[in-house]
Order: structure tokens, then C-alpha cells, then sequence
């Protein structure tokens, strides 16, 4: 029992001082953390009045720096306006010098005004003792001489006058004799210009008439918008289809004004639909021309094939048909190409049915024989020779193109058609009234006139207007600058002088236009 008291009591006093022993460390590790605590406070505290030492110099050196900133700026502002006072007080001072001197240059010429006052008043008192002593010396002169001629001064100058009415009309006389004939002289002269001037002016206007086209308007208010702002819209028209657009004071109506009848007619359906939609501008005036110029191939077609079904002519090659519909806008002096080709094979069948011959090659041949007149380009082959090769190329037959190509004895007729092509021909030009050769050698005039443009380089499109009187030429604007312009203006203008004849003048007018195009996707 003693034991087990002895081992309980050792327990407990093992307890008691493991119990001592771990108050003991803990007190000590407590005392440890807390001097280390401590410490870091400290150094905490120190790191943190450091800190703000730094904060406060920084803060410190800022609002210097922004002192000495503004400071500056305050300054600056106080120099501008110092100088500004400085300008205005020197701008003052000139002034004041400007209007001093102007004072003093007032008062020198008042001085000199009052002084010249002063001269012209003693003038007048002079003049005025002059005019009283040349007065009395005039009445004693006067009176000597009444005495000396015993005649009074209202019969002298009676006299006087008489003598001198005399001579004026003697003189009269004489400048009305030289005056007359002087006028007889200019008179002739005048008298021939103004002749030929007149002949002239009517042989153009007989072209003209035969050279214009009229294009009627709903009203009036319709021209102010065929000629667009600042005229842009009728220099757009004239520009895309090469007609020149007359406005002027006749109501309801324009005219259109070009040798070309495709032309014309290209811009007097532009124009109808130009005017029956309403919108007209630069824009919508090209995309009209554009689209109307397709129409007039496509009718050109459509006028061939009705042509050849009319006539009975089978098996013509579609080129030629096209060729046959373009005549419809061309005239041979003054007779329309396509009446009068048609009027030719009409009359070849009735004279190849009496001969004996084919009537059905002689009506081919017969309206196909100035095809060579209606050319995509110029060309310095006789219109029989360039008949005959189109002829050729699209296969017709060897008596059509012999009788083609002779109908002018250009080649040795080597059928009996050629004859009959020939003298149809001829029949269909004398009939009375049908040609005139004026229109003829004036549209070749201007056809002349365009091409001497075209040969020069740069050149995009010619047209001749004003009844020949305007050459318009556009160029690229790429290819020719300003200064290169008016000098081609100069080289056209003296090549036309140099190589063409025609009366008046012609005016050469190049335009060069820039354009920058792109498209939205």
C-alpha cells in the first residue's frame, strides 16, 4: 500500500514539475515573442518615420517644383503682356507720328492754299485793270476807225459777217465734194464686203439646214435644266455626243446642231429621255448617251434587216446588213443614202428583167453600191473600190462586186450588171431636186476638219460645230498638260489654215479634263 502511495506520489510530483517546467518554457517563449515583438515595432515605427520623412521631402520638392512652375508660367504670362503693352504704346506712338506729320502736311498745304488764294485774288485785280484798259483802248481804236472809213461798228460788222458767211459756204462746198467722194470709194469697198460676207453667211445657213435638228419642250423652265449649273450639263451633252445644243429665245425648243445625223439623233434621244425622267446631270447624261448609242446600232440592224426583206434580197452577209441600216444616216449631196440606194435596186430589177439579166443580183448589187460611203473611219479609198472589198470580203458574188466596184469606172466592167448598176445610178442622182453638191463638200469640210485633230497626238475625240466654225477638241489629260493644250490649240488651228479652204474663221477650242474613277465593290 505504501508502495502504491509512494508511485502516486511520485506521479504527482513528476506532474507537478512538468507542469512547473512547461509554465517555465512557455514564460520564456512568451517573453521571447514579445521582446521580438517588440523589436519589429520598433523597427516597423523607425521604417515608417523614415517613410514619411521621404514623403514629406518629396511632397516638399514637388510643391517647389510647382511653385517655381507657376512662378514661371505667371511670369511668362506678365512678359506677353508687357510686350503687348509695348507693341500697343509703339503702335500708338507711329500713329501719333503718322497723324502729326499728316497734321503738319495739312497745315503747309492750307499755308500754300491760302497763298495761292492770295496770288489769284491780285490776278483778278489785275485782269479786271487790263479788261478796263483794253476797253477804252478798243472804243478809242473804234472810234478812230469810224472816223477813218466813215462807217459805223453795226455796219462794219454787218460787213464783216457777210465776208465771212462767204468763205464758210465756199468752204462747205468744198469738204461736201471731197466727202463724196471719198464715201463713193469706201462705199465700193463696203459695198463688196458686205457681198461677201452675205454670200458667206447663206451658203453656211443652206448647210446648216440641212445640218440641224429641232427638239421640241413641254416648256420653257425644261432649258435651265438641259443646261445645268454654270452650264454643266449642256458642256456634258456636247462633250458625250459631239452636237452642238442651241439655246436660245425660241419658245418651247431647241435646236441640235451637227453635220453627223447619228449624232444628232443619238443626243435627240438622249435628250427625250433625259427630259422624261427628270434627272439630268454629268453622271446620268453619259450612262443616257451610252445606253441610247446601243440602241441606235441595234436600230441600224433592225433598219438593214427590214431593207433586205422589202427588196427580196436573201443571204446577205448580217456586216452588210448593218452596213445597209447605217445608210439611213448618211446623204450623197444631199441625197439620203439609203432612199436612194434602195431607189437604185428597185430600178435595177425592172431594168435587169427587160434585158434578160438576173433581177435578183442586179437589186443585190444595186443597193449594195455605195456602201463604201458609210465607213467606221476615214479612208482615202474611192467609196466604189471600198464597196467592192467589202463586198468581197463577205462573200458575194463576182458580178455584185464587179458592178460595185465599176459603177464609178473605177475598174474595167467585166459583167453585164455593171452597166445596169451604172446607169441606175446615174438616173437615180439626175432626177430634179434629188442631190446638191453644197451639203456634200461641207460635211466633207468638217469631216476634214476633225481628222487634221485626230492626227495630232493626245487627241480623244474631235467634234466640228457651229456649222464649222468651232473645232472642239478633248484630249487626255494624261498625255497633254495645260501648256501643251494651248499649243496644240496653236498646231491645230495652223495646220487647218495651212491645208483647208473655208470662209470666216475657225476657232480652235481644246479642252482637257481630269478625271479620278473608282469603283465601290
Amino acid at each position: 500500500m505504501s508502495i502504491i502511495l509512494y508511485i502516486v506520489g511520485a506521479a504527482l510530483g513528476g506532474l507537478f514539475l512538468g507542469i512547473v517546467s512547461v509554465q517555465v518554457i512557455q514564460k520564456r517563449k512568451s517573453a521571447g515573442i514579445i521582446k521580438k515583438s517588440e523589436n519589429q515595432a520598433r523597427r516597423i515605427i523607425k521604417k515608417a518615420h523614415q517613410e514619411s520623412d521621404r514623403i514629406k521631402k518629396e511632397k516638399m520638392l514637388q510643391a517647389k517644383e510647382r511653385f517655381i512652375e507657376l512662378k514661371s508660367e505667371h511670369e511668362k504670362v506678365i512678359f506677353q503682356r508687357e510686350k503687348k503693352i509695348s507693341n500697343i504704346e509703339k503702335t500708338n506712338r507711329e500713329k501719333e507720328k503718322d497723324l502729326n506729320r499728316e497734321l503738319q502736311r495739312n497745315k503747309n498745304i492750307n499755308e500754300r492754299l491760302e497763298q495761292k488764294q492770295k496770288n489769284f485774288d491780285q490776278r483778278i485785280q489785275k485782269i479786271d485793270r487790263k479788261t478796263t484798259e483794253l476797253e477804252e483802248v478798243k472804243q478809242h481804236y473804234q472810234r478812230e476807225l469810224e472816223g477813218v472809213s466813215g462807217l459805223s461798228a453795226e455796219e462794219a460788222k454787218e460787213e464783216l459777217i457777210t465776208s465771212l458767211k462767204e468763205k464758210a459756204q465756199t468752204d462747205a462746198m468744198s469738204f461736201i465734194q471731197q466727202s463724196i467722194e471719198e464715201a463713193k470709194l469706201s462705199a465700193e469697198q463696203e459695198a463688196k464686203k458686205v457681198i461677201i460676207n452675205t454670200i458667206q453667211r447663206i451658203g453656211t445657213e443652206e448647210a446648216v439646214e440641212n445640218c440641224v435638228s429641232v427638239f421640241n419642250l413641254d416648256s420653257d423652265d425644261v432649258k435651265g435644266r438641259i443646261i445645268g449649273r454654270e452650264g454643266r450639263n449642256i458642256r456634258a451633252i456636247e462633250a458625250a455626243t459631239g452636237v452642238e445644243i442651241i439655246v436660245d429665245d425660241t419658245p418651247e425648243a431647241i435646236i441640235l446642231s451637227c453635220f453627223d445625223p447619228v449624232r444628232r439623233e443619238i443626243a435627240r434621244l438622249s435628250l427625250h429621255r433625259l427630259v422624261t425622267d427628270g434627272r439630268i446631270h454629268p453622271a446620268r447624261i453619259e450612262e443616257v448617251v451610252n445606253k441610247t448609242t446601243k440602241q441606235i446600232e441595234n436600230e441600224i440592224a433592225e433598219v438593214g434587216k427590214r431593207t433586205v426583206i422589202d427588196l427580196g434580197i436573201h443571204g446577205l452577209n448580217p456586216a452588210l446588213i448593218k452596213i445597209v441600216g447605217r445608210m439611213k444616216y448618211r446623204s450623197s449631196y444631199g441625197q439620203n443614202l439609203l432612199q436612194h440606194s434602195r431607189e437604185v435596186a428597185k430600178l435595177c430589177g425592172v431594168m435587169a428583167s427587160e434585158l434578160g439579166l438576173n433581177p435578183k443580183l442586179a437589186k443585190r448589187a444595186g443597193l449594195l453600191h455605195d456602201i463604201g460611203k458609210v465607213p467606221d473611219e476615214e479612208t482615202e479609198v474611192p467609196h466604189a473600190i471600198l464597196g467592192m472589198q467589202w463586198a468581197e470580203k463577205y462573200g458575194e458574188k463576182p458580178e455584185v462586186c464587179n458592178a460595185i466596184g465599176a459603177h464609178h469606172d473605177e475598174i474595167e466592167m467585166t459583167s453585164l450588171l455593171s452597166p445596169v448598176i451604172q446607169v441606175c445610178d446615174a438616173i437615180s442622182g439626175a432626177r430634179p431636186g434629188a442631190r446638191r453638191q453644197v451639203l456634200d463638200s461641207y460635211i466633207q469640210r468638217l469631216k476634214d476638219m476633225e481628222k487634221i485633230a485626230y492626227d495630232f497626238s493626245g487627241v480623244n475625240k474631235a467634234y466640228a460645230i457651229q456649222a464649222g466654225r468651232e473645232l472642239r477638241v478633248i484630249v487626255e489629260s494624261e498625255k497633254v498638260s495645260d501648256n501643251k493644250a494651248a499649243e496644240l490649240s496653236f498646231q491645230i488651228s495652223q495646220k487647218i489654215q495651212t491645208d483647208m479652204t473655208y470662209p470666216g474663221q475657225v476657232k480652235v477650242t481644246v479642252i482637257r479634263e481630269t478625271r479620278a474613277v473608282n469603283v465601290a465593290k
